[in-house]
């Protein structure tokens, strides 16, 4: 199989969907690779790094989606990238469809094959291609609210692990799974106070024990959040219905309840975001305020430290990718119940149900596309 790697072109997105590791594993196997000039730059990786490995440098995005019959990205395809697929293309990249009709729509028109890192299970039902990436926003999560808090920058002036004498600040964490998990690591190295949230009275089992009584674990209904948000200086959204939108955790109302200047960090915002109020922004442009709240929504979070990003995503893709090369589409994923979940849109179809109940489309079943 031909695999193509383009440039990232989203606002202030550095990543690069392979390393010459991952060019190196399929080369190894017969396969090529094709890769965009300069694709790799960003995440200091030059093209003589691809070229050592096997992989022939193509100078656009044109060349490497006319050469290429499996696209790699990182990110959801621009609108200038949906318009170069065709139906004999294999897709596989984040695509977080659910709060992006337009998005959706344009794949469907395309006849592409479009797999989903997001939506890719193992089997024990976790997300392996989703988990890199939460690990990394979690943590710079937690970075980014310390910063945010900071008077220059809008927020209240407020150091998150206080010193003596003089208390630490509040951060309440609404979802305990990966993303909730790293960012609570980090505002407890931080010296904060911390309060982590979820539904799940396991998992708040396993996060009391994995933090040692280091930080609160709390059973999260909307009365005990309410409660607890005038004391909060820092929130971070980190809540996942995986494949579909993202659950509403803090309306404008309650906004009202929190301090001004206090920051709420928005996770989700690649499902649609879980505060009300939030909307996406860049790096470039990270903050905006409503009612006194800084809200931090960047769509891309770890695109800002794109060489750890870059080599821990691919190091969970890789795989993936291999067997998508040597299989091709239909074996690979019949052949794994958990990959097959990966599939979003196929045959001008939407194959994945909480995408398709989210945007009232009729959802075709994965298996019965791909035998279609």
């Amino acid at each position: 199989m031909k695999v193509g790697v383009p440039t990232e072109i989203k606002t202030d997105e550095y990543r690069v969907a392979l390393t010459p590791a991952g060019v190196r594993e399929l080369t190894d196997r017969g396969h090529e690779v094709v890769v965009q000039a300069g694709a790799g730059e960003g995440s200091a990786i030059g093209d003589d790094q691809y070229v050592a490995q096997g992989a022939r440098i193509l100078p656009d995005a044109d060349a490497v989606f006319a050469e290429a019959e499996m696209i790699v990205k990182v990110k959801e395809p621009q609108p200038v990238e949906v318009a170069r697929l065709r139906p004999h293309h294999l897709l596989f990249t984040y695509l977080h469809l659910a709060p992006d009709p337009d998005l959706t729509r344009g794949l469907m028109a395309s006849g592409a094959s479009c797999v989903a890192y997001e939506t890719v299970e193992d089997t024990r039902g976790r997300l392996p291609l989703l988990a890199p990436m939460s690990e990394v926003a979690g943590k710079i999560a937690t970075q980014a609210g310390a910063f945010m808090l900071e008077k220059p920058l809008g927020g209240r002036g407020i150091l998150l692990g206080g010193v003596p004498g003089v208390a630490a600040a509040n951060v309440m964490i609404i979802g305990g799974g990966v993303v909730g998990m790293q960012a609570a690591f980090i505002a407890i190295g931080m010296e904060a106070t911390v309060f982590v949230y979820d539904r799940n009275i396991d998992r708040l089992r396993e996060l009391d024990i994995a933090f040692g009584g280091r930080a609160d674990t709390c059973f999260a209904s909307t009365l005990h959040i309410e409660e607890r948000l005038p004391d909060m200086d820092l929130v971070i959204g980190a809540v996942l219905v995986a494949g579909a939108k993202a659950p509403r955790v803090i309306t404008r109302e309650q906004l009202k309840l929190m301090k001004p200047g206090a920051v709420l960090v928005d996770v989700a915002i690649d499902q649609g975001g879980c505060f009300e109020t939030s909307r996406a922004t860049t790096h470039s442009h990270p903050t905006y305020e409503v009612d006194g709240i800084t809200h931090y929504c960047v769509a891309n979070m770890p695109g800002a430290v794109p060489i750890t990003s870059t080599h821990a995503l691919t190091n969970a893709t890789m795989p993936y990718v291999v067997r998508l090369a040597d299989l091709g589409l239909r074996d690979a994923l019949m052949a794994d119940p958990g990959f097959l979940k990966g599939l979003n849109v196929h045959g001008g179809h939407v194959t994945y149900a909480p995408v398709a109940a989210d945007q009232g489309l009729e959802a075709v079943e994965p298996a019965a596309a791909l035998a279609a």
